[in-house]
């Protein structure tokens, strides 16, 4: 595994102001703060996944030790981002042997550009979910995640709805889920190729099936599981393992990546311009 010295330049948007907010749903301790420890809430006997959620932030310490001591001034906002976004084979040891041929030359083509957030384009599913806070409103019948920085809104269904036959390629798929005992099974298939799953470039075809299961163990904290498949670019499917953080009391707010935008002119310049040298992660 190779990376940039620069990290990619993944030029993400800053975190939006946050709003302070009591919520009287929020189960407190007796000193008034959020008790993160106590029951999910529930909805219809399954699971209220509702709220605005943080994937967990990788250790400053365990990016040093890949990436290198130098990352860190190079790249001022690591801290914003986790370990899968920089790479989602981070704990894959054999992952050279997962890419087939036209996925390993796509990535290497990538090398020294930036995420496609620089563009403005949505980082999309999961990568959309490992940068800012997001937040999911669940219904009766499917539940809407709003992204925080910038992406369409994510609709997955759980009326019973088969996922369509053809679906029109788009940067967040087309989403249906289902309960399996407390445990949200999301099926999303129908992504567009312009989107790529993480800051190396690796690449996903028309044909990926991503399975996420969602698990609100309690009030506070939610697992994650996200597997991947897509036989077009990898030999065979792979997943991720990501701790979901509840943020209690706040709200994420509109962000459009356009409004007084003036780096995509800098990015376009950069990206035609010889790919710079990489550096052997140090381990």
């Amino acid at each position: 595994m190779k990376i940039i010295a620069a990290l990619v330049a993944l030029t993400l948007p800053l975190t939006a102001q946050w709003l302070d907010h009591k919520d009287p749903r929020t189960p407190r301790t007796k000193d008034g703060k959020p008790n993160l420890a106590a029951p999910a809430p529930q909805m219809d006997g399954k699971p209220d996944l509702s709220g605005v959620w943080e994937a967990e932030r990788t250790p400053l310490s365990d990016l040093k030790r890949v990436l290198g001591e130098e990352t860190a001034k190079v790249q001022v906002d690591l801290t914003d981002v986790t370990k899968y976004m920089i790479n989602v084979f981070w704990d894959t040891k054999d992952s050279e042997q997962l890419l087939r041929p036209e996925a390993a030359a796509l990535t290497k083509q990538r090398a020294g550009l930036d995420f496609v957030t620089a563009r403005c384009w949505p980082a999309g599913v999961p990568a959309g979910q490992l940068v800012d806070p997001f937040k999911i409103i669940q219904a009766p019948r499917q539940l809407a995640v709003i992204s925080g920085i910038g992406d369409p809104t994510r609709q997955i269904y759980t009326d019973g709805r088969s996922l369509p036959q053809d679906p029109v390629p788009s940067w967040m798929g087309s989403s249906v889920g289902r309960w399996q005992g407390g445990t949200l099974v999301v099926e999303t298939t129908g992504f567009t190729e312009k989107s790529w799953l993480d800051a190396f470039g690796h690449p996903r075809s028309s044909s990926m099936r991503i399975r996420e299961r969602y698990r609100r163990r309690d009030f506070g904290h939610m697992d994650l599981e996200v597997m991947f498949d897509d036989p077009a670019y990898y030999t065979r499917p792979f997943s991720i393992q990501i701790q979901l953080d509840l943020l209690p009391d706040t709200d994420v707010l509109e962000y459009v990546c356009t409004d007084n935008e003036k780096d995509r002119t800098h990015v376009e310049k950069a990206s035609t311009a010889a790919p710079p040298k990489v550096a052997e992660p140090v381990r």
